[in-house]
C-alpha cells in the first residue's frame, strides 16, 4: 500500500472522499489491491479505519446494481459474515465499509483441509441472514451477457455457443429437485475471504442476491480452480454430511460459473480502459468448463443431481 502523499492516490479520487463525511478529518490514504470494477482505498481517520469503494459507471454493463450493494451489505453486516456499513454516497459513487485487519486468502487456502469448516461456517452464517433485496442467477445472468456481447460485436470464444443445450440440461437437472434460495455472495473469489485469524470474514457485495446456496459452494470451489475430492469436502463441510446429489449439484453450478463468468471477461475486454488482460483471465475458465462439458462425468452430474439430498 502507498500514502497518499505518494501521488498514487490520484487528485479526482480524493475529491470524492471529500463528499463523504464518515471520512472528514483523514490522515491517511492508500491504495488496497484487487478490485476489478472499483477501486478500493484504505482510509484512515480520527475515528477509524475503513474501506472506500469507489465505483464506475461502466459496471452497469455488468448488472451491478449499486443500491443494490449497499442494501446487501447492510444485510450481510446483519447477519454476522461482513463488515459494518459506514456510509453510502451514490452522487460520487461511494460505499464505505470498516477495514478489517487481517489476511486475503489464496486459493490453497480455499481449498485447504483445515479451512473447509471455517469457510463453510462464514457462509452458513451469510446464508442464515437477512434475505437481499434482489435474486441472482447465472442462468439468467449468462444470456443477458451473451446478448451484450452480441449486441456491442465484442468477441466471444470459438465453441462457446456450441454448449447452449448443455446449460438447458443443467437448467432442468437443477429445476428437478430444486432447493431455497439463500442471501449469496456469489462472487466468493479467495480476494473476498479476510481472514483476521479467529475467523474468516466474507467481503464484496457488488454481485449479491438471493441464490441457490450450492452456487456459492461451487462458484467458490471453481474460482479455487478445485479438484472434486476439495469439491466434496466442501459440500460436507456445508451440510454437515457427504450428500453425492448435493456435492453435483456444487459441481453444476461450479460449471455454469466458469461458462457465466467467461462472458463477463468478455464484456470486460470490449468495454473497460483497465490495464488487465481480461480475455486470457476469462479464457481460463473458460477452458476448464470446456473440459468439464466434453468430459465425461457430465451426464452423470445431471442424473445424480435429481437423487434424493
Amino acid at each position: 500500500m502507498q500514502d497518499a502523499a505518494t501521488g498514487t492516490v490520484e487528485d479526482a479520487l480524493l475529491t470524492r472522499l471529500d463528499a463523504v463525511p464518515a471520512l472528514a478529518g483523514r490522515t491517511a490514504v492508500s491504495d488496497l489491491s484487487g478490485g476489478l470494477t472499483n477501486r478500493n482505498v484504505k482510509v484512515t481517520t480520527p475515528d477509524g479505519v475503513y474501506v472506500a469503494r469507489l465505483s464506475s459507471p461502466e459496471s452497469a454493463l455488468l448488472a451491478i446494481d449499486r443500491d443494490n450493494e449497499h442494501a446487501n451489505s447492510r444485510a450481510a453486516a446483519e447477519s454476522g459474515a461482513a463488515p459494518r456499513v459506514i456510509a453510502f454516497h451514490p452522487e460520487v459513487s461511494v460505499l464505505v465499509v470498516d477495514f478489517v485487519d487481517g489476511t486475503t486468502w489464496s486459493a490453497q487456502d480455499v481449498l485447504a483441509e483445515q479451512n473447509a469448516d471455517r469457510i463453510a461456517a462464514a457462509m452458513r452464517m451469510l446464508h442464515a441472514g437477512p434475505r437481499f433485496v434482489n435474486d441472482f442467477d447465472m442462468l439468467a445472468i449468462q444470456p443477458q451477457y451473451l446478448a451484450l456481447c452480441q449486441e456491442r460485436g465484442f468477441r466471444l470464444p470459438d465453441r462457446y455457443l456450441d454448449f447452449a443445450p448443455h446449460v438447458e440440461a443443467i437448467r432442468e437437472a437443477l429445476a428437478a429437485r430444486p432447493v431455497p434460495s439463500v442471501p449469496c455472495n456469489n462472487d466468493l473469489l479467495a480476494a473476498n475471504v479476510i481472514d483476521t485469524g479467529d475467523r474468516v470474514w466474507l467481503i464484496d457485495y457488488e454481485y449479491s442476491g438471493n441464490n441457490d446456496p450450492f452456487f456459492e459452494v461451487g462458484n467458490l470451489w471453481s474460482e479455487a480452480s478445485g479438484d472434486v475430492d476439495q469439491l466434496e469436502r466442501l459440500v460436507t463441510a456445508y451440510v454437515g454430511e457427504p450428500s453425492p446429489a448435493l456435492t453435483s449439484r456444487a459441481w453444476l453450478w461450479g460449471l455454469m460459473s466458469k461458462y457465466g463468468w467467461t462472458l463477463w471477461a468478455a464484456i470486460q475486454d470490449g468495454a473497460s480502459e483497465l490495464d488487465f488482460d481480461f480475455w486470457d483471465w476469462g479464457m481460463e475458465k473458460y477452458h476448464r468448463a470446456v473440459a468439464e462439458f466434453d468430459g465425461p462425468d457430465f451426464g452423470r452430474r445431471l442424473e445424480e443431481v435429481r437423487s434424493p439430498y
